[in-house]
């Protein structure tokens, strides 16, 4: 399974063997291609790490991260990667050239990240909307949303623009409190009255955005599990590539609706490697974000990954998903830049030609997340939209999830740009409709 090809006159996603990833420093010498990302319209130009594109928003933490450490991602891997004995990032005089994350080329850093084992490392905190709310409540703003949600609904007919508005953009950890303050003065649940005075998908994507992040993960767990099969690809979005703590929030949330973990119902719905992998996935115990990423535990992992699928008779499965449920976005970046580097084929590559089904869309999909979540979730979205008739509940709950942070929306509408050489507004326009179509542009513009 790989990305399909890039639509117009536009550069690969990716960058042949020896070449940096877009955005990212090339090695000395490394001549820059005449097609870089930078030169696409509306979108920064390659850079050094640390330096702001104009008109761009300032480098910051991605969803619910704090402050970045000072510190930066590792250096760039030349073809074969370098023995060193001191974590990414190390600064000195000799050390002047710093790999640029690739979410960097959208506007927006990702975290940097590591291995807890080689040094200590900080907990990453609950995405906002995942933990305790530290979002500033104001009283008088909920009042007037809610006002303005019961006005829309209230008599005869209902004013979908103005919820539309009231609700596109409104803030997900303070979702509760809105629904909180329509219930207190109106008497009546703003959920029910949406449902009551809507239809179709424009009440689903409604629903969505009235659910808050933590439950609407939860209801789409649900979602994915009941009935006859697997919906795989929901479980898939819900559960790769989360932290931690949206995932142990999302455990209990589960456990709170429905009254029986979100392991055994993982379970009795998967089977055999499938059901080894996530049960991987929902111990949470990756490797936490704020840990520095090793150049030995980088050459240990590509070599274990190559000794476990191309380099034997036969592909050592839980290796393989052991080594990629358990390690940070930023670990995964560095280990498929090594590999791709030492042996010049993509792990993309190689998970998609030793691996099928099911397991093989979660192991790429979790390589996917940590090289570049803009252009993963840039991709998702298509995979919702193409081909005949849409797939409305997938870009529905894709939409939805990147709403909830402005800033990476802004990422996924540069990668999706330059990864299908068209704008993702108008895109959608294309496939939707009516109060719908409306309601999923305002989210994303």
């Amino acid at each position: 399974m790989s990305y399909p090809p890039p639509q117009g006159n536009i550069p690969q996603y990716g960058a042949p063997y020896g070449a940096p990833p877009p955005g990212q420093a090339a090695p000395p010498g490394y001549p820059l291609p005449a097609s870089a990302y930078g030169q696409q319209p509306g979108y920064p130009p390659p850079q050094q790490f640390g330096q702001q594109h104009p008109g761009y928003p300032p480098h910051q933490q991605p969803y619910g991260m704090p402050p970045p450490p000072q510190q930066h991602f590792g250096q760039q891997y030349p073809a074969n990667p370098p023995q060193q004995h001191q974590p990414y990032g190390a600064t000195s005089a000799q050390q002047q050239q710093f790999t640029a994350n690739p979410q960097g080329q959208y506007g927006n850093p990702q975290q940097q990240s590591g291995m807890q084992q080689y040094g200590s490392s900080m907990p990453t905190p609950p995405s906002p909307g995942y933990g305790p709310n530290t979002m500033p409540v104001n009283d008088a703003t909920a009042a007037s949303a809610a006002d303005a949600l019961r006005k829309a609904m209230k008599g005869i007919g209902t004013d979908e623009a103005s919820l539309i508005r009231t609700l596109c953009h409104y803030p997900g950890p303070l979702i509760p409190h809105l629904k909180q303050t329509y219930q207190q003065r109106h008497k009546r649940n703003l959920e029910s009255d949406v449902a009551s005075e809507t239809k179709s998908n424009f009440e689903f994507a409604l629903l969505s955005i009235l659910r808050g992040p933590l439950q609407q993960d939860v209801f789409l767990l649900n979602k994915s599990l009941k009935g006859l099969g697997t919906n795989e690809d929901l479980l898939n979005d819900v559960l790769i590539a989360r932290s931690n703590a949206d995932l142990n929030a999302i455990k209990h949330a589960y456990q709170s609706t429905y009254h029986h973990t979100l392991e055994s119902a993982v379970g009795d719905d998967l089977s055999a490697l499938t059901k080894r992998l996530f049960s991987m996935i929902l111990s949470a115990t990756r490797q936490e974000e704020s840990a520095p990423v090793l150049p030995q535990s980088v050459d240990a992992d590509v070599e274990e990954l190559h000794r476990s699928t191309e380099g034997k008779h036969g592909t050592d499965e839980l290796k393989v998903c052991s080594i990629l449920s358990s390690r940070s976005d930023g670990q995964i970046r560095a280990i498929a830049l090594a590999y791709e580097a030492k042996y010049r084929l993509s792990l993309e590559k190689v998970l998609a030609k030793e691996f099928t089904g099911h397991m093989k869309t979660a192991l790429v999909q979790m390589v996917r997340a940590g090289s570049d979540k803009a252009m993963r979730d840039a991709v998702l979205l298509e995979d919702a939209m193409a081909g005949l008739g849409t797939k409305d509940d997938m870009l529905v709950s894709r939409v939805v999830r990147c709403h909830w942070d402005r800033q990476h929306m802004g990422q996924v509408k540069g990668a999706y740009k330059v990864r299908f050489g068209k704008d993702l507004v108008h895109r959608i326009k294309g496939e939707t409709s009516g109060d719908y179509q409306k309601l999923l542009v305002a989210m994303v513009e």
